[in-house]
């Protein structure tokens, strides 16, 4: 006469289960365990249940949840994946042999379709928001088109994932500043290859058009984190950084396994060969030596030269990780996190980008 009622532990979903069937009639209705996973997942986690920097291991002492605020600056690892503590915990007390929760959560069924989310906000814009005297005043737009077209043919199960911090629901998707005539738009994305695919564009009209996106692999693979960032200022002055952005501190033997793949393509294109300033980043750190940067003046350069690369970079990256061998140990996947995150700090704290945000958008941007 046991019931699910008094064999699972308090704060669980009991609702999949008639609290007064026995518990031998409910195993004989079942036909997978995946079943008890999801029957038995609660029914909120713990915030630190999820990516964040310096998220420690959910506690079982107590069921208390007061939220906390950390980092001041979003970062792309925040919100996006159940961290390697939790995941272990989760492991630990379901006694799960073979079945992978990145697997089930990857089935789960999103929010809104892969067409309604690639269309969101309006999206691919087709014009301005601001002032401008040029026939194509959206000027990265068709990388944004390209890279999405290219993620739908090329990924794995790609699906939207959502915009909205855990702490503060700020939705992220969308922020216009009707006054400055100024608006940015985040996509974010993900697939069996890449645990986060982050797309941005900024647009001002003529003053600033920004296109930048990150690629984050699945833990599971050791690589380099594709980082894009390409800017117009007054239609006269262009900015273009296209990188596989090594993530560790001694990158002679990582570096090897990617460098050779990109120096043929950097060697066609003289014009985005050029060096980096210490201003605001460190070339040491987290950028490679066949990283594309280039500073200049002729817009001819965007889609003579700038388009091809980028094209070209983004398609090795997903080469090089379909043919590597993914590693699931639950060592090398918390390794690789922890240097994505380290990337990520590093980026969010020195971006000269936060200024421009907090002062057309404010604080939360």
């Amino acid at each position: 006469n046991t019931t699910w009622a008094s064999i699972l532990p308090h704060g669980h979903n009991l609702l999949a289960f008639p609290l007064d069937q026995p518990v031998w009639r409910t195993f004989e209705t079942m036909k997978r365990p995946q079943h008890l996973l999801l029957a038995a997942t609660p029914l909120l986690l713990p915030a630190d249940a999820f990516l964040g920097v310096g998220s420690a291991p959910a506690a079982h002492s107590s069921r208390t949840f007061v939220p906390k605020r950390t980092a001041p600056i979003r970062r792309d690892t925040e919100g996006d994946a159940i961290s390697q503590e939790a995941r272990v915990s989760f492991e630990s007390q379901l006694r799960l042999d073979k079945i992978s929760i990145d697997s089930l959560l990857s089935k789960a069924k999103p929010a809104i379709t892969l067409d309604e989310a690639q269309a969101a906000h309006g999206m691919p814009w087709s014009d301005t928001i601001g002032n401008s005297a040029h026939d194509d005043p959206l000027l990265y737009m068709p990388f944004w088109e390209w890279q999405m077209d290219f993620m739908s043919d090329a990924l794995t199960n790609l699906r939207p994932i959502e915009h909205c911090t855990s702490d503060s629901c700020v939705d992220f998707g969308l922020k216009a500043n009707e006054e400055k005539k100024a608006r940015i738009v985040n996509h974010c994305y993900a697939s069996d290859e890449y645990r986060k695919i982050r797309m941005t564009y900024y647009d001002n009209g003529d003053n600033t058009q920004v296109f930048n996106s990150v690629w984050y692999p699945d833990p599971s693979y050791n690589l380099p984190v594709l980082g894009i960032d390409l800017l117009a200022f007054n239609r006269k002055k262009y900015l273009a950084i296209v990188d596989f952005q090594p993530l560790h501190d001694e990158e002679d033997e990582h570096a090897s396994s990617f460098e050779h793949l990109l120096q043929p393509i950097k060697d066609k294109y003289d014009s985005l060969k050029g060096r980096m300033s210490s201003k605001f980043y460190d070339e040491t750190q987290f950028f490679s030596k066949q990283m594309l940067f280039a500073r200049f003046e002729d817009e001819n350069v965007v889609g003579d030269d700038l388009l091809p690369a980028f094209q070209q970079y983004v398609k090795t990256h997903v080469d090089l990780l379909k043919s590597t061998e993914a590693d699931t140990s639950l060592e090398s996947q918390k390794f690789v996190l922890d240097r994505q995150k380290a990337y990520d700090t590093y980026s969010a704290e020195r971006d000269p980008a936060a200024g421009l945000f907090a002062a057309m958008f404010g604080k939360d941007w």
